[in-house]
């Protein structure tokens, strides 16, 4: 027996790295029984076939999982964004980073192509929530040496609407990398999905990163029953001001007295982060307690 982390799942098999040796790997059927399948990112014990071939018996405790895409043990959610074609909707950055937070991944906003656009609206509202957040061309190359120290030594999920840049980076940040990149349509503002599958890769940087799909792979069955009870603390800039509403148990939407609301006011919090806060607030508000215990 064993050990090392899953690389690669993939028709059915999964790549696992232990000891600079990768096995392709079935997995045993206790694991659908048990309702729990292995994921990139896991780490687990093997037995070997011999042949560079092996069985995945058992999988390790982990920091978190999620859904869509199928990865384990993330560190942090690499967002990618631009303010050029394809804009990024700010909101996307906010429902993804909500998520993040529930599942206690750290978030570091990267926007790219700043060659062509500076990003300085963006730039402003991350960098006021807590956010680190750097600017960066995969094109010419500024800011990557900035983003190298952010992902060192962790394993980091890249993620971002379509077109953004995402393989390209990882291509800048790496000269082995020769990641496809995709065409950006002009006329629809988007580009096309290039990434197929989820696989970790590991950098002369020292960092391992997960090349994911865009925003839309983060399913919305993330968005729980869980994330509607712990909604104001996933925003970070909201926890200087949470405990000091007027009322208890107060939404942070409407009420008289809110802190929150207050702060917004006071222009101390951003517009568009609290925007953000509504739409998932009511997203979110017609899950019920009974239907969550019904699954």
């Amino acid at each position: 027996m064993r050990e090392g982390r899953i690389k690669k799942a993939l028709s059915g098999f999964y790549y696992v790295e232990g000891d600079g040796e990768i096995l392709q790997c079935r997995a045993r059927g206790k694991f659908r029984k048990e309702g729990i399948s292995p994921l990139v990112g896991d780490w687990v014990e093997v037995r070997e076939l011999g042949n560079g071939e092996g069985y995945v018996e058992a999988v390790k405790p982990r920091k978190n999982a999620f859904l869509r895409p199928a990865v384990a043990n993330v560190d942090q959610i690499v967002i990618i964004a631009s303010e050029a074609i394809p804009k990024t909707d700010p909101y996307l950055i906010d429902r993804l980073s909500a998520i993040a937070a529930l599942k206690d991944c750290g978030v570091v906003v990267v926007l790219n192509k700043c060659d062509l656009n500076s990003a300085e609206d963006l730039y402003h509202i991350y960098r006021a929530a807590g956010f680190p957040t750097i600017c960066v061309s995969a094109e010419t190359g500024e800011g990557l040496s900035e983003l190298k120290p952010l992902i060192c030594g962790k394993l980091s999920a890249f993620t971002g609407n379509s077109g953004v840049g995402k393989s390209s980076i990882l291509n800048a940040l790496d000269s082995e990398f020769h990641l496809q990149v995709g065409e950006i349509s002009e006329a629809l503002g988007r580009g096309r999905h290039t990434t197929r599958h989820i696989e970790l890769y590991h950098l002369d940087c020292g960092a391992d990163v997960v090349d994911s799909p865009g925003f839309a792979s983060f399913d919305s069955e993330e968005l729980n029953l869980e994330l509607k009870r712990r909604l104001p603390e996933t925003f970070p800039d909201f926890e200087p001001y949470l405990y000091s509403c007027r009322f208890v148990g107060c939404s942070h939407t409407k009420e008289k007295g809110c802190a929150v609301l207050a702060a917004l006011q006071d222009g101390v919090l951003q517009r568009s982060r609290h925007d953000s806060y509504l739409r998932l607030y009511e997203e979110l508000k017609p899950l019920k307690e009974w239907e969550e215990a019904k699954k």
